[in-house]
């Protein structure tokens, strides 16, 4: 099974484990082994109307025989949610990609998990890893009720090292004191809502350099908008096309019009899937992927939001 190439897995198993929340667990039809993960990864579910939504993978790296995801019915979704809990049940078979891995566990010698709703998802692997490696940790999970918070019970056997903190009974998390003294041994991962993320950065702002890993499940949205030229030219440097960029057209669109095929899912910079190597030029990057010194680096960008500075782009393609 390819990475890129989507196969068709069975539903083994599907549980409400909370309000709104199912968790899925998917299986090779002929019990074939599943590619190898690593706690962050995704996987993409294609919805049947020629899109795809990212998933995280939230149940053991050493089951090769099964995937495991959950997903929170989200009425302001653009469908993903309603595929999974009214498309699919028992038995039906789904379309997958991947997995791939933008969020991976980086080694340290201690770890704080902060998790907003179902952003707990990419965290559970990662706990877990980290206890297999003898690294202290604690987990933070916030949630609007109890009810709705998923995997509450499974995170029983950690005991005081993980702080459950429904907001109807708590209000909202005490990020202030969590985070108010930076730690150089420690590495933050933080996944959930955008104000809880864009929190969490603010409360981290000074903490070391790269100590803070966020996931966000929505694109990132920009204060002041990044600045780069309206038009500029990109050379796909394989394919041996070059073409000019319009502000009203995102490099991927140009790209496809070229006739070159960029394996792509999301199109707002939240999947990884479109990430280009770049071999010259100076990218402004608009993803939600991306560290601050991955972007200020300039070797990749996503090429479904991300645009130029220079008047002059060249990208491995």
């Amino acid at each position: 099974m390819s990475s890129t190439e989507p196969v068709s897995l069975l539903v083994a198993g599907r549980d409400v484990i909370a309000d709104d929340v199912v968790v899925l667990t998917l299986r090779d039809a002929g019990a074939n082994e599943l590619p190898e993960w690593t706690p962050g990864a995704h996987i993409d579910i294609l919805t049947g109307d020629s899109m795809s939504r990212q998933y995280s993978l939230c149940g053991d790296p050493a089951d090769r025989g099964a995937w495991r995801i959950a997903v929170l019915r989200d009425p302001a979704s653009r469908g993903g949610s309603r595929f999974v809990h009214d498309g699919l049940s028992v038995g039906s078979t789904v379309g997958v990609r991947g997995p791939r891995n933008h969020f991976p566990l980086q080694p340290a010698e201690r770890y704080l998990f902060v998790a907003g709703g179902i952003g707990i998802t990419p965290i559970l692997p990662m706990i877990a890893a980290a206890e297999s490696r003898g690294a202290p940790w604690r987990l933070l999970y916030g949630g609007r009720r109890r009810a709705s918070m998923a995997f509450v019970d499974e995170l029983g056997r950690y005991g005081d090292r993980v702080l459950i903190r429904p907001e109807d009974e708590y209000g909202l998390l005490d990020l202030a004191s969590v985070l108010a003294q930076p730690r150089t041994d420690t590495l933050v991962y933080a996944c959930g809502p955008e104000p809880l993320l864009r929190a969490v950065e603010e409360h981290c702002g000074h903490w070391p350099a790269g100590s803070l890993h966020v996931e966000r499940f929505t694109a990132k949205t920009f204060d002041d908008e990044p600045a780069g030229a309206d038009t500029f030219e990109v050379e796909f440097k394989r394919s041996g096309v070059t073409a000019t960029v319009p502000p009203d057209k995102s490099i991927m669109e140009v790209a496809e019009e070229a006739g070159i095929f960029v394996l792509s899912s999301c199109m707002e910079g939240t999947c990884g899937t479109c990430e280009t190597t770049v071999v010259e030029g100076e990218p402004v990057h608009r993803d939600s992927i991306l560290t601050p010194q991955e972007q200020a680096a300039g070797d990749t960008m996503m090429i479904c939001v991300s645009r130029c500075r220079s008047p002059r782009l060249v990208l491995d393609l």
